[in-house]
């Protein structure tokens, strides 16, 4: 779900190629997803190899890599670790809702309604434990580092930014602000076009720059405030917010407040709604565990690898990835000879 603030935010558009020689931290789980969403069939169902494997998340992950790559962008992949047990609830709740949706579908495809099929396929993908060993090995293929976070990627990613390893984390949420990264970018996508909701029209997008210190000036808060900001809202950990507040109501009452959160908390009758304290919450983003020694190593792509793991076992064109693979080593031997010009 994530916090949703982002209307109230400065935002600038960006191109992809303002983002060539930067590394950006991928949340990875947020990005698997939306491929999972996106990347279906006419009725909705998601790609499949012919053993009937759901390949929806290699093919969004193997474009956009190998096209961000192509951009001459420096890619980190976060995969998200445990979950905090004040998760627990809002994962019971998507799972409840992925089975709904999957009872809606069935009865939509009984009565072959295209359309309804459509609307609810989206909404029962599943990320297996196996499409993330997959994912993971197809990073490695393409010689993407991997991190894998202790609990939320996106803590993890905020982390990396804040150490001055990546420039930014890439996820649609804004979250990775609340966990104090400096900058997020948000619709890192070459395509230029993002599918509407439930439907299979596209709609015109451009890659999005927020970052972190320009907005806490403009909405003349701290981050602390920000926290509070996300949790009156909504988050992962109390999904539904206090009822009736949204970003512009609860940026009134922090000016109110302050940074006197013990009182605004009792305005809004917190206890009403939740029975667990909203420090704990608040603790969640500012104590959240993180791996504080990683990795990061860029090696050049193992072809063989990469043919193994998507024409062998699932399938794909051997012509697409040869083309994919070309296409990379063209713009890589491009900007070989660009820097060799420039320095002569």
């Amino acid at each position: 779900m994530g916090v949703q603030i982002s209307e109230i935010l400065l935002k600038k558009e960006i191109s992809v190629d303002e983002l060539s020689g930067k590394t950006i931290a991928i949340d990875a789980f947020n990005h698997l997803y939306q491929f999972l969403t996106t990347i279906r069939q006419r009725d909705g169902t998601p790609l499949m190899d012919s053993k009937g494997n759901v390949t929806s998340h290699l093919s969004g992950l193997f474009s956009r890599t190998t096209n961000l790559m192509e951009k001459g962008i420096n890619l980190i992949y976060v995969f998200d670790g445990k979950s905090p047990k004040l998760k627990l609830e809002e994962q019971e709740r998507r799972a409840m809702v992925k089975r709904d949706a999957e009872s809606k579908y069935k009865i939509a495809a009984e009565k072959e309604d295209i359309e309804e099929m459509k609307k609810y396929a989206g909404r029962t993908s599943r990320l297996s434990e196996e499409m993330v060993v997959e994912a993971k090995q197809l990073l490695d293929a393409l010689g993407i580092p991997v991190v894998e976070a202790p609990s939320e990627g996106e803590a993890q990613a905020a982390y990396i930014v804040k150490n001055g390893d990546a420039y930014a984390v890439s996820s649609q949420d804004s979250d990775s602000l609340i966990f104090g990264s400096p900058c997020l970018i948000r619709n890192l996508s070459i395509s230029g076009r993002r599918k509407r909701t439930n439907k299979l029209a596209y709609e015109t997008i451009n890659p999005e720059i927020i970052e972190l210190e320009p907005n806490l000036k403009s909405l003349g808060i701290n981050r602390g405030q920000l926290i509070v900001m996300g949790i009156l809202v909504g988050t992962d950990y109390n999904k539904s917010g206090i009822k009736g507040i949204g970003p512009k109501n609860a940026l009134k009452l922090l000016k109110k407040h302050g940074n006197d959160f013990d009182l605004l908390f009792k305005e809004v009758e917190w206890e009403k709604y939740y029975s667990i304290d909203w420090k704990e919450i608040y603790n969640l983003f500012t104590n959240m565990p993180l791996r504080e020694k990683y990795t990061l190593e860029w090696k050049q792509p193992d072809q063989e690898k990469i043919k193994r793991i998507l024409v062998e076992k699932h399938d794909f064109s051997q012509e697409r990835v040869d083309s994919a693979m070309e296409k990379l080593e063209y713009a890589r031997e491009k900007g070989r000879q660009k820097g060799l010009g420039e320095f002569f």
